[in-house]
């Protein structure tokens, strides 16, 4: 009885931690405990309710002698016996429930009521109206900052460290676009997410004249002259751009968040 207590401890531990905002190493550790808890259960009750021993006997029919028919019933229907023992069911029970329940938790994540995670989760980042360019140290950068030629990681100010919001900026010649960036630009200034639109790496490689970023886990190649579309890999969405402006405190700043969900696609997105 106490394995299923603890298993349904354990999967009652994982939907308040789920519910709580989630939190993936105690996650596992709570539905670890519901599993196993339910396994030992009903390994021991299998082990209790099965006779141990080794056993010889002649078969003489199919059917037992009424003899042994009359003691076997006796013995599952008797007070002791675990098949009767109503706690033990009912803890068995409650484990089962339990866990069922706990399943259902993350299917939240999926329907469309739930706005936070994933799917919102996955559009809206730290960039936002007024949100000034930071680089890696959180100075804010100004349209000098960015040299021709020359790939420059930007991040959102006070939030340097999202996953979701790192982006980099490009000057190009302005002459040199056949397609304006998504994200629009500025004397030919424009900022794209850093995130590969295949699986989420960084494209952190600049090819200098030549317009083009390339991302080294994957190798699918972006032409910046080109809206950023991909030219080359397994990459099938353009990186999206990030709209942008120069404050009156001369700083670069955004006027709103990435033109389209940053990094890896999923369900909804190729």
């Amino acid at each position: 009885m106490a394995a299923f207590l603890a298993s349904a401890a354990g999967a009652v531990g994982f939907a308040v931690t789920y519910g709580l905002g989630g939190n993936t190493p105690w996650e596992g550790v709570c539905l670890a405990v519901a599993f196993a808890g339910l396994a030992v259960g009903l390994a021991v009750w299998g082990r209790r309710l099965v006779p141990g021993g080794g056993y010889v006997e002649e078969h003489e029919g199919f059917a037992p002698p009424p003899r042994e028919q009359a003691l076997t019933a006796a013995e599952l229907t008797a007070p002791e016996s675990p098949v009767r023992r109503r706690g033990l069911l009912a803890a068995l029970a409650l484990a089962v429930t339990a866990i069922g329940v706990a399943a259902l938790f993350p299917l939240r994540s999926l329907l469309p009521f739930d706005r936070a995670r994933p799917a919102r989760a996955r559009r809206d980042t730290p960039w936002g109206p007024g949100v000034r360019l930071v680089d890696g140290s959180g100075r804010p950068l100004r349209p000098q900052d960015v040299p021709a030629e020359t790939m420059v990681g930007v991040f959102p100010e006070g939030n340097v460290d999202a996953g979701d919001a790192p982006a980099f900026a490009v000057r190009l010649d302005p002459g040199r676009f056949s397609r304006p960036p998504a994200g629009g630009q500025l004397d030919g200034l424009a900022v794209w997410s850093l995130l590969c639109t295949h699986a989420g790496c960084p494209v952190r490689l600049y090819l200098k004249g030549t317009g083009r970023v390339l991302c080294p886990c994957h190798q699918s190649s972006f032409d910046l002259l080109a809206g950023a579309r991909p030219i080359a890999g397994p990459a099938a969405r353009p990186l999206p751009g990030l709209p942008i402006e120069v404050g009156p405190d001369g700083f670069l700043r955004a006027t709103g968040d990435f033109t389209a969900p940053p990094g890896a696609g999923f369900w909804s997105r190729p």
